[in-house]
């Protein structure tokens, strides 16, 4: 990496765009290698005779290591930061990519999933913590731009199994380890970088916004709402991620390739839709984001399970562009409720989202088993209906801080 990114620090309120740019792509590198598990179940399902309840259960243990220890990496580095720790959780990400590539067992497979949600728990609180770092106070802007690293990521899976793993086998997953190599290289010349900005700011008095008319427990039943909401969005999210290929498949006579295509088309546009919520925000306020992409979806989620193949696709289209938009909003404007806890709120709802995954993956998973996967797509529709509850959050852009939220970044050019 340039100078720009590694070299030494010094005090500016300006956006530093090679560090945002830098954690976004790690991000992608990250989020990609993560997403081959969900996109490989198709292959595994045929390898290992796996039903939906198997399947459930291997997104369920990736999901729960993951949020399971996400908001306790969190707590901790808010305590004492660990810039170190990132390219530590990828190397848990190459060895659960290696364990999944030549599993004997289904039980191996299970503990390849657990190294891949381990790895995922390391790296995405620090992470977050270096974007709004860099984000010079454009808090929204940092988030969506970190966060569409990751969705992008997430959407290479499908097209990267159906086009790379499928025609080369499973164990053509150990390829990935190179990938995952040159994330640590990477996220160690970042680390280097967060070490330094933190020292730089040693010292410096604490400027995080403090909202003198919320009580505690206004911010209790804030942070309780957003949790509401990220429950509705990641549980209907688990029916596309980990069964949408089944349901083409199934509901319409698609082959594997097409299926993937089509959830690729899906996650691109969800990756697409991430970039507005943050910017957004920023201008008009974050709870109008969250009221829009949240209960504004719910209309086509109801559409979705009567629709023909080319309505499906578009719908889906519309749907991720939507509902994507909400997640930078909530992590930022939770983390402006709990002012000094970045990693803290980082792991918290990272982890709650994958935990949300995991868990609507196996009760989804279960419930398609014992009825039909097309069922499974009637219920989930009514998920966004939740969103209502968003009537109910405080609106903080009303409401005068007592100091105002700025990071102090490094100069691009020190």
């Amino acid at each position: 990496m340039s100078q720009s990114v590694a070299g030494r620090p010094s005090r500016t309120s300006s956006t530093v765009f090679p560090v945002l740019g830098a954690i976004s792509f790690c991000h992608f590198l990250n989020d990609t290698m993560q997403s081959l598990l969900p996109a490989l179940y198709p292959i595994l399902k045929g390898n290992f005779a796996l039903d939906f309840g198997q399947i459930g259960f291997l997104t369920l243990t990736y999901q729960i290591t993951a949020s399971l220890l996400q908001p306790l990496v969190g707590l901790v580095s808010d305590r004492k930061p660990r810039p170190y720790s990132l390219p530590v959780g990828m190397a848990f990400t190459l060895i659960g990519l290696v364990t999944l590539a030549y599993a004997p067992s289904y039980a191996v497979l299970v503990c390849g999933a657990a190294l891949l949600g381990i790895g995922s728990s390391i790296f995405h609180p620090e992470s977050s913590r270096i974007a709004r770092m860099a984000s010079g106070g454009a808090h929204g802007l940092a988030q969506s731009l970190f966060q569409v690293g990751g969705n992008f990521g997430t959407a290479m899976g499908p097209l990267l199994a159906a086009y790379f793993v499928v025609p080369r086998g499973r164990e053509s997953l150990a390829w990935f380890a190179l990938v995952a190599l040159g994330g640590i290289a990477l996220l160690t010349i970042l680390g280097r970088w967060y070490e330094q900005t933190r020292r730089a700011q040693t010292g410096t008095p604490s400027l995080a916004a403090i909202h003198a008319h919320l009580s505690r427990a206004q911010v209790g039943k804030a942070l309780f709402i957003l949790i509401a909401l990220v429950f509705s969005k990641y549980f209907y999210l688990a029916s596309i991620t980990s069964y949408y290929t089944f349901y083409l498949m199934h509901h319409f006579g698609l082959p594997v390739r097409s299926a993937q295509t089509y959830l690729f088309v899906f996650l691109a546009a969800a990756a697409a839709g991430t970039i507005i919520g943050g910017p957004v925000g920023d201008k008009v306020g974050r709870k109008l984001v969250i009221w829009i992409s949240i209960l504004g979806v719910l209309p086509f989620t109801l559409m979705l399970p009567y629709a023909g193949l080319h309505a499906t696709i578009g719908l889906s289209i519309i749907i991720g562009l939507i509902l994507s938009s909400a997640f930078s909003a909530i992590v930022v404007y939770a983390q402006e409720l709990m002012p000094g806890r970045v990693g803290t709120v980082a792991g918290l709802f990272f982890g709650f989202s994958f935990g949300m995954g995991g868990l609507g993956a196996a009760v989804l998973g279960e419930l398609a088993d014992h009825t039909s996967i097309e069922f499974v797509y009637h219920v989930c529709a009514y998920l966004p209906a939740i969103g209502l509850l968003t009537a109910f959050l405080p609106n903080l852009r009303d409401i005068k801080p007592k100091a105002a939220d700025k990071t102090v970044p490094p100069s691009p050019s020190a």
